[in-house]
């Protein structure tokens, strides 16, 4: 099988179980951000150090590609019916909460906002917790004009406040500590 299909060449894309639509709709736009989030910590799993630290986000990877392929899976219509689709994984929202506490108990009260940087693998967390309030926004906008899953936009929610708490986790642990802002410069 041949990777290139030339079916998108004209500006379209398929939908698990749904037709073609505009590669500009806001669900492709939506489950393209998780994909760019997943990729974003794939290459965070290369630059941390910490092993508990990755082994959460190779988690939070697998986690994703579900969310994505729900949310590029749209709801059922007259005359189809939604294809099936893996369980969203709502149980790991509450799993991430534990982390934060755990990490959280760790590291040195929060005193002041904090900067991306420190270590490689912190900064690389940043920038996926940026890419994943981008994708939490353009989730909720895509439930505005059709039905999203509400477990998708906790999770995203969730997730983005656990990748600035491992973000710091993997600066502490490095004894890079945070890096912060000095509003004073």
């Amino acid at each position: 099988m041949k990777i290139y299909t030339k079916t998108g060449d004209g500006g379209e894309t398929s939908l698990f179980g749904a037709g073609r639509v505009s590669k500009a709709s806001a669900r492709v736009g939506a489950y393209g951000d998780v994909d760019e989030l997943n990729a974003t910590l794939g290459w965070a799993v290369t630059q941390v150090k910490d092993a508990s630290i990755r082994e959460h986000l190779e988690r939070i990877q697998h986690d994703l590609f579900t969310l994505g392929s729900d949310l590029a899976t749209p709801p059922a219509a007259e005359g189809r019916r939604k294809p099936e689709t893996p369980p969203l994984p709502e149980h790991r929202i509450t799993e991430m909460e534990g982390w934060m506490d755990a990490a959280d108990a760790e590291l040195p009260e929060l005193k002041a906002f904090v900067l991306p940087g420190g270590t490689p693998g912190g900064a690389a967390l940043h920038l996926s917790r940026t890419v994943c309030r981008r994708a939490e926004r353009n989730v909720v906008a895509l439930s505005s004009v059709e039905p999203v899953s509400e477990v998708v936009v906790r999770y995203l929610n969730r997730l983005s406040d656990l990748l600035f708490t491992l973000a710091r986790l993997e600066g502490h642990r490095a004894g890079a500590g945070d890096v912060e802002w000095r509003k004073d410069d």
